[in-house]
This record gives C-alpha cells, sequence and structure tokens, in this order.
C-alpha cells in the first residue's frame, strides 16, 4: 500500500513538472513574439532623398529601410522619410547629411562627383560592373573599404541602398543610326556617362527624375535617361519620345546608397549600428529583386498598349562610346589620387570577374537561347 502511494505522489509530481514546464516554454514563446520593453528613449532620424516620395523602386528602397529598422528595433528607432523637395532639394542630400541638418540620406553616389571624383565608381561605370559584380566588388573586393574612406572626410558612411540592375539607354525624339545622331542632342544623362555623350558631341545636363518630363515635353531636352520600364513608364516619358533605345551601357548595374551623418551614427549603441547596416542591406537586395520582377512587365505594356518603339543602339554607335568611355576615364581620373586608387581596384575586379562571367554567367544566357 505504501508502495502504490509513494508511485501515485511521483507520478503527481511528474505530471506538475512536465505542465509547469510547457507553460513555461508557452510563456517564453510569448514573450519571444513581442517586443521587450528596455525602457529606453525613442530615436528619431529624419532620412532625405534624391527621389520622388514612395517612387516605385528607387523610392521605395529608403521606406523599406526605415521599415526594417523600426521593426527589427521594436521602435527603439524610427526613421522619417522625406522625398525629394519635401525638406531638402533633390541634389541638396549630400550636404544635408554631411552638415548634420539630418541623420540619414538616399541617393546616388555619382551625384556628387563635383564634390567626391571617386564618387562615380560606386554607381556606375559605362561598361562596367553589373549588379551582381558590384555587391561582389564592394562586399568582397574591397570596393566598401575604398567608399568609406572617400566619404571620410565629409564627416558621412555609406552603405549600399539598392540597385536597379541593368538600365535602358534612354528615350529619344530621333532615331539613333550612327554617332553624327548624337551631334548637338540636347541629353539628361548623369555621371560620367555624361562626359563621353559631350565628347560625342551630344549637349548633356543633369536633372532629377521629377524634372525630366516636362522638360522633354517642352523641348528643352531631346532625349533623356532614367531607369528602366518599370520607372519609365511611371513618369509617362513613352507620350513625350517615340523611341526607346537599349541596352544600358552607360550603368549595366547602378547601386544607390545610404549615407549617415557619421556624428549621429557614433552616438547609438551596438545593436541599433548593426541593425542600420542590416536593414541597408535587404533593402539593396530587395530593390534588385523588384526590378527583376518588374521591368519585363513593364516593358510589355509599353510595347503593347503605348506602341512604343523599341530598339537596340548599333553596334558601331556602342563600340564608338566605349572607345570614348577609355579616353575619358584616364582624363577623369588623371588629377585625383583617389578616385585613380578606386579604379585600379574597380578595374582589376571587373578583369577577374569577366573571365569567370565569360564561362558562366554569359555562357549560360547564350546557351538557353538556343533553338
Amino acid at each position: 500500500m505504501i508502495k502504490v502511494m509513494k508511485m501515485k505522489r511521483l507520478l503527481a509530481i511528474g505530471l506538475t513538472t512536465i505542465i509547469i514546464a510547457c507553460s513555461g516554454s508557452e510563456n517564453s514563446q510569448v514573450q519571444n513574439q513581442e517586443c521587450f520593453s528596455t525602457g529606453e528613449k525613442t530615436i528619431k532620424w529624419t532620412m532625405v532623398t534624391t527621389w520622388p516620395k514612395n517612387f516605385p523602386g528607387l523610392g521605395m528602397g529608403p521606406e523599406n529601410f526605415s521599415d526594417y529598422v523600426n521593426e527589427m528595433t521594436c521602435g527603439r528607432m524610427q526613421i522619417k522619410v522625406y522625398g525629394a523637395g519635401e525638406f531638402v532639394p533633390a541634389l541638396g542630400v549630400f550636404d544635408a547629411v554631411s552638415q548634420g541638418n539630418v541623420q540619414l540620406g538616399h541617393g546616388a553616389s555619382y551625384y556628387w562627383t563635383g564634390k567626391v571624383k571617386s564618387s562615380q565608381f560606386f554607381t556606375a561605370v559605362p561598361f562596367g560592373l553589373t549588379a551582381q559584380e558590384m555587391n561582389g566588388w564592394l562586399n568582397y573586393g574591397g570596393g566598401m573599404e575604398l567608399w568609406e574612406e572617400a566619404y571620410a572626410p565629409f564627416n558621412l558612411i555609406p552603405l549600399a541602398g539598392g540597385n536597379s540592375g541593368v538600365q535602358m539607354a534612354g528615350w529619344f525624339k530621333k532615331e539613333i543610326n550612327s554617332l553624327k545622331d548624337l551631334k548637338g542632342l540636347k541629353m539628361r544623362i548623369p555621371g560620367l556617362a555624361g562626359e563621353v555623350f559631350t565628347r560625342a558631341g551630344a549637349e548633356t545636363v543633369t536633372l532629377p527624375g521629377n524634372e525630366i518630363f516636362l522638360s522633354l515635353q517642352q523641348g528643352v531636352i531631346d532625349a533623356a535617361e532614367w531607369v528602366g520600364p518599370y520607372n519609365d513608364l511611371t513618369f509617362g516619358f513613352h507620350q513625350v519620345a517615340d523611341y526607346y533605345y537599349y541596352p544600358g551601357w552607360h550603368e549595366p548595374g547602378s547601386t544607390l546608397e545610404i549615407i549617415i551623418n557619421k556624428d549621429a551614427y557614433e552616438s547609438l549603441p551596438k545593436d541599433l549600428k548593426a541593425i542600420i547596416k542590416y536593414a541597408a542591406k535587404s533593402a539593396n537586395q530587395e530593390m534588385l529583386d523588384e526590378y527583376t520582377a518588374r521591368n519585363n512587365k513593364a516593358l510589355t505594356e509599353l510595347i503593347d498598349k503605348h506602341d512604343v518603339d523599341l530598339r537596340k543602339l548599333p553596334d558601331s554607335v556602342l563600340r564608338e562610346l566605349k572607345k570614348i568611355t577609355d579616353d575619358v576615364m584616364q582624363d577623369f581620373i588623371q588629377d585625383d589620387p583617389m578616385a585613380q586608387k578606386v579604379y585600379k581596384s574597380y578595374k582589376e575586379f571587373k578583369e577577374q570577374v569577366i573571365n569567370y562571367h565569360r564561362i558562366s554567367e554569359k555562357a549560360y544566357i547564350d546557351t538557353r537561347e538556343l533553338d
């Protein structure tokens, strides 16, 4: 009888232990699903951009970044995003962040070549690296360290913040059959590619995206490149230009940037610093994914619904532009040691990755096209 009672008591204790353990596990799971209150004051930052507010692709990059930071910090850090012109002019982002007027900016580094010549290489170079290759160079080829070095004198920390992939050559009001057709052409095209077009006889200007349509419509410019079908359809360029040319020789993998005021960044605790960096990595990849998914659908609509005349730039024109690019590049870096340093790294990585991609990416794509 005593043995039976002991067995019952031990069984009861065992069951109670299991119930408590399960209950504790359930409570832990519930707690893990919610944010733990740290009692810290909410950190509120401002982010200015060169893009229209909530613009598909480019403009959603900073919005996604802000959302990721808010979610990963459980609201401890909140970032308010302003579109171009809402807080500072589109091309005033660099100075606003550098001077500490705001903590964050989102744009394209080649807009700042007048201040930092080497910044050109961290967006895109004509006939240069693709998006996949750019990510490789930045993360594993020394590119990010050079970017940080170039921006350090301006009290800025750069991060990759998106990529559009291979862009389109642009919208033109007249046909381009030879290099002669570029003579006297007024085109919106920024960065190093603008200098290449200038050497080819065109007149180039830099305009923020929200000014392109009106400039084309009013005849201020004769041609413009923006991004690709997904964004170009949104802006309605097909209404004011007849010819849509490819490939995007000038921007084969345009990396966008998130810039952070260094003083503001250094004031953050270690975990928030890490969250900002990983949120940027996520936003960088997600933008490329979105363009990959949406560009062809938009191109189909432009052709089938809006009767856009899609054309490839003649090989003869592309060859001439490539020759001019080589000459322009040497002049571009001639008097700037930092630009020379960055270009050397960029060029060496490009030569290496081309060798492999010739027998991998290119070979596979060519194989996929076989009948």
